[in-house]
């Protein structure tokens, strides 16, 4: 199982395009180097009036297919 933590600040302007699927993956850069991508529909669970903000940790099984996607915590 392969473990991806990042920081992720996404305004609620900037989410709209996520939302209307005009943009329908997030590319981020790891805490620890490398870059992944992965559906934007992982996101709206996480979205506030302020947008979505905070720390994640996207999980992978070995074929890099997404387990889940959970924050450890809001606003860094």
């Amino acid at each position: 199982m392969n473990r991806y933590e990042f920081q992720l600040h996404i305004s609620p302007e900037a989410y709209l395009d996520y939302y209307r699927a005009t943009i329908r993956h997030v590319i981020v850069r790891c805490a620890s180097g490398p870059t992944v991508q992965f559906p934007a529909s992982l996101l709206q669970r996480f979205v506030t009036t302020d947008g979505i903000h905070g720390t994640f940790v996207l999980t992978c099984d070995e074929h890099h297919k997404c387990l889940g996607l959970q924050r450890l915590n809001a606003r860094e």
